[in-house]
């Protein structure tokens, strides 16, 4: 490896030491880039590596709301501008217990390259906060939307920083915080959340865009391997937004997912979650903050097991981790090869670690990274943008080809990068140095600050 490379990841080892997420993500995109950094010498000299790992600036700010009871609660709220190089700050807002200032910095990190892959012009961040919605009142929903918008809508703006929906963020958490925003600018401002609702301004297909996007991602690997996605059994972890929008897309190519997980087990669907009725249960489930997954099994007469996952299930042909960060290290990583199971498609951001991902590919599983396979969603986010700003709707049919056509051009871009410097067929590798070669040429360009 480089050798400025290897200080700059021991710098953060060091240096961040008790911020887990942000280490791991910093040392697998590092770890890919080295070969970039040979022949870029001028990048040691200005100290472009570690000027990376640190955000442009990182806001923590007190969330105060009060509940239905009148009981008064204190939250904390995050926003990290990580990097503006290419254009204004975009990332989703997390609303989660465990959100803590490592998982918005991982997450920030990762949304840098990520956006630069999908080819618009937005520079990377991440927000959030420890608040969890689940159990909660719209009111109190409200509530805290309220608060937490307050507390950032001073740092925000079209042209400055785009937040968007994550985990805990959807259509109705959007629609709180925008209301919030417009009440204290006086102003219409429509472009500074995406993810909006279509009454006023957003975008068709924004809910399954990043599911959409994966399942093309998906297409373009199985053409690679002179393989097909008509009739491909998917397990897919996660029932949100994200996994709802695979199923969907899945089903109208002619696959269907026949496994899913929760937090408190894992349902098996032999017949496939690809009817409107079992899609609109799912949407339902999710929209209700809802972690009683067994009710889908009790509804359409199919296994449930509890407190279990599906990883090392034989039965299908594509795992898809669509849930959250570290879902999947070497126990799980062994029964994955064990399984035979060629195509593993990280769709959450940082599902896997390092190790097992390493592990993985030695053993000839075909593995494709979330910056590149989940950037769908915040590329119909910036197709939002474009239309907020030009006063334009396009139909659900133009949104989707442009997301199809990205999907294939970041898909086109990591395997021309991993050609590029002799690195065989890797996406990893290839969409960690397509992502930060655009970021590098931008810093550079624009001097030393």
């Amino acid at each position: 490896m480089n050798r400025y490379v290897e200080e700059v990841i021991s710098y953060v080892k060091e240096k961040y030491s008790n911020q887990p997420e942000f280490v791991q993500t910093v040392e697998e995109v590092y770890s890919s880039i080295a070969p970039v950094v040979d022949v870029h010498p001028e990048f040691e000299k200005a100290d472009l590596l570690k000027r990376m790992v640190e955000p442009e600036r990182m806001f923590r700010f007190r969330v105060v709301w009060t509940d239905d009871e009148g009981k008064v609660h204190t939250n904390v709220g995050y926003r990290c501008q990580f990097n503006g190089a290419i254009g204004p700050y975009k990332g989703g807002l997390r609303f989660k217990d465990n959100v803590n200032e490592s998982i918005i910095k991982f997450l920030g990190f990762e949304q840098t390259f990520k956006n630069s892959l999908t080819g618009q012009p937005i520079g990377g961040a991440k927000g959030g906060s420890d608040f969890d919605p689940a159990g909660k009142s719209d009111a109190e929903i409200m509530a805290f939307c309220q608060s937490f918008m307050t507390a950032l809508y001073r740092y925000i703006g079209p042209d400055v920083d785009v937040p968007a929906g994550d985990i805990g963020v959807g259509g109705r958490e959007i629609g709180f915080l925008y209301g919030q925003y417009r009440r204290l600018k006086g102003s219409f401002e429509n472009g500074v959340l995406t993810g909006k609702g279509l009454s006023y301004g957003g975008s068709l297909i924004r809910p399954e865009a990043t599911g959409y996007g994966a399942v093309y991602y998906l297409e373009e690997i199985l053409k690679h391997e002179g393989d097909s996605i008509r009739g491909k059994k998917i397990a897919v972890s996660g029932y949100g937004n994200v996994s709802w929008g695979i199923m969907k897309k899945a089903a109208q190519l002619g696959a269907k997912v026949t496994y899913m997980s929760g937090s408190a087990g894992y349902i098996h669907d032999e017949e496939g979650i690809d009817t409107e009725e079992k899609l609109q249960f799912i949407l339902d489930l999710r929209s209700s903050n809802s972690k009683d997954l067994k009710s889908y099994a009790d509804r359409f007469g199919c296994e449930f097991v509890p407190k279990e996952k599906f990883w090392g299930v034989n039965d299908v042909d594509i795992y898809m981790p669509a849930a959250t960060q570290n879902e999947v290290g070497m126990k799980e990583a062994e029964k994955i090869v064990a399984s035979g199971v060629k195509y593993y498609i990280e769709v959450s951001n940082m599902p896997t670690s390092n190790e097992a991902i390493a592990y993985l590919k030695d053993h000839g599983v075909i593995v494709a990274p979330s910056k590149a396979a989940n950037a769908g969603g915040v590329g119909v986010s910036a197709l939002e943008m474009s239309q907020n700003s030009e006063r334009l709707s396009w139909s659900e049919k133009e949104v989707d080809d442009r997301l199809k056509s990205m999907m294939k051009g970041i898909y086109d871009k990591s395997v021309e990068a991993c050609e590029r410097y002799g690195l065989g067929y890797d996406l990893i590798a290839g969409a960690n140095i397509a992502g930060f070669e655009k970021v590098a040429e931008a810093m550079m360009e624009q001097g030393i600050f």
